[in-house]
């Protein structure tokens, strides 16, 4: 899957922006992208970004608060 950086978009906001969650994902983009880093932390418009595929991530897991005991 990929996507097209807004101008002056993280890694962060385009995992969030397309996949829904940053957790764990972030990691994954900046090793399917090789030098990405390079560009900063905000990047260019119209970067292109490699992102996992979302069957191939972990299910989110949510933890579960009881507030009655």
């Amino acid at each position: 899957m990929k996507a097209t950086a807004l101008d002056g978009e993280t890694v962060d906001a385009i995992c969030w922006r397309k996949l829904g969650r940053t957790k764990d994902v972030t990691e994954q983009v900046l090793q399917l992208n090789p030098g990405l880093s390079a560009l900063g932390p905000n990047l260019p418009a119209g970067t292109i970004v490699v992102l996992p595929e979302p069957a191939q991530l972990a299910p989110a897991m949510r933890e579960t608060v009881n507030l009655w005991d």
